[in-house]
């Protein structure tokens, strides 16, 4: 694990996969944005934090949010299936691959989760942006949980 990311600092231009596992690029970040970081699809607490940040999409748009980015360690098969799962009538909230976790590294914001998930994951946690700058980090003290990096919670500090 390596220092987060700092309130200030660029987003890492670390590309990554949404609608195919063969198409990389790094995020397009203009305005304001989220970055949601879970540490696997489909994995209990992530499942249950992530359709706060779907059913408030408006909500969000509504506090001058661009895009919302759903970003997990899982390749892009997973990632699509999760959201297909998730929202199955469809959601401008977009789903991103960070199959070899890269961009979580370049982040500063992976964790060892070999014992529970067989290797490096993301932590829970949110960026607010600003363009391509961080202007807001929120990690979660407890992977195990979503208080802080809740969808609730987040709007709260917009």
């Amino acid at each position: 694990m390596s220092s987060a990311i700092a309130v200030g600092a660029t987003i890492p231009s670390v590309k990554v996969k949404e609608n195919s596992p063969a198409e990389a690029a790094p995020l397009s970040l203009t305005g304001k944005n989220l970055i949601v970081g879970v540490p696997g699809a489909f994995t209990g607490v992530c499942h249950a934090q992530i359709p706060g940040f779907i059913k408030n999409y408006d909500n969000f748009k509504a506090k001058g949010i661009n895009e919302i980015f759903v970003t997990a360690v899982n390749d892009a098969f997973v990632t699509k299936a999760w959201k297909a799962d998730l929202a199955p009538g469809g959601t401008p909230v977009r789903f991103i691959a960070d199959d070899k976790a890269e961009f979580t590294k370049a982040l500063g914001l992976d964790m060892d989760a070999t014992n529970v998930l067989g290797g490096p994951r993301s932590q829970r946690f949110v960026i607010v942006t600003d363009g391509d700058k961080v202007s807001k980090l929120i990690v979660e003290p407890d992977f195990h949980e979503y208080t802080v990096t809740s969808a609730d919670q987040v709007l709260t500090q917009l």
